[in-house]
């Protein structure tokens, strides 16, 4: 019988990487309008507005000319990037490339920030021939010292409803209809979704579609697409969130350099290998009228 059997047990190590939870994908890129295709640092979007009709009262009257208001806003490129080295030797002492690995997490990297950029877009001051225009008053719902509740979900649509914006029932009216997204969306985050699930307006009506949101059974509840980011915006304090709605056509994401990755061999590195992944883009709001910011508590 051995006592000394245990100095030859074996420690067995993995031979891959995990990747830790983390965002991958850009959750609200398809809920923009993309202007692909950019060449300089920004590109101009033309806005027409409303002009209206006039009465015409008698015959071979004279002409009348309406004035169309006409506007601009810009998107402005912002340029991003990401790298990590993996020296040749230190590959050497690894049982797992973490090559691949970090190629993943540059992508998932860059695609937060898209979502990032997209959110200040939507929120922040937009650029206009003269000057920045900020969020008006009358698109922002007020904390009122409470989260995401039903009362500033029906505020948010009735908002966009009389701003005329798009939503899916207009969109089939014009022949637009798409059976791929949604014409109004909503970010939010966990916090305020679990609010939302417990108000008592929803846990006293028997809502079968509230019920079905609240499941992760759909996402889509008073005509707005639901979708979570844990990037929503908070204020300096983070004592109040800001949740956003808008519709599709109003928020611009341009698009100079979609995300780039490359794996490369640096010299000036002692032949270490570089993954690097970069990307230019830009978002804009477009039209203040399809956007709404609610404050949650």
């Amino acid at each position: 019988m051995s006592f000394t059997i245990p100095e030859n047990f074996v420690v067995q190590f993995a031979n891959n990487f995990r990747t830790l939870y983390q965002q991958k994908q850009a959750r609200f890129r398809p809920w923009c309008q993309i202007e692909s295709g950019i060449t300089g640092q920004s590109k101009s979007v033309e806005r027409m507005g409303k002009a209206e009709a006039y009465d015409i009262t008698s015959s071979h009257a004279d002409t009348k000319f309406v004035e169309v208001p006409h506007s601009r806003r810009w998107i402005d490129l912002q340029d991003k990037g990401w790298a990590e080295l993996i020296d040749k030797l230190d590959k050497v002492r690894l049982l797992a490339d973490p090559t691949n690995g970090y190629a993943a997490l540059a992508n998932a990297a860059l695609n937060r920030q898209i979502d990032d950029i997209i959110l200040t877009a939507a929120r922040g001051n937009a650029r206009t021939n003269a000057g920045l225009a900020a969020l008006p008053s009358t698109q922002k719902i007020a904390v009122g010292g409470s989260n995401l509740t039903l009362a500033k979900l029906l505020t948010t649509k009735e908002i966009l409803d009389t701003n005329e914006v798009d939503d899916d029932a207009s969109m089939a009216m014009d022949g637009q209809s798409s059976s791929e997204a949604s014409a109004r969306v909503i970010a939010v985050n966990a916090k305020m979704l679990t609010n939302l699930y417990g108000t008592t307006e929803l846990k006293s009506v028997d809502y079968n579609t509230v019920k079905a949101l609240a499941q992760g059974q759909i996402d889509t509840f008073l005509g707005f697409k639901f979708v979570r980011s844990e990037r929503v915006q908070k204020d300096a304090t983070a004592t109040t969130g800001y949740a956003v709605a808008w519709s599709r056509s109003c928020i611009g994401l341009g698009i100079g350099q979609d995300i780039n990755t490359s794996v490369d061999r640096r010299p000036d590195k002692n032949n270490a290998w570089q993954v690097f992944a970069d990307m230019s883009v830009g978002a804009a709001r477009l039209e203040d009228e399809g956007v709404v910011e609610i404050a949650c508590a």
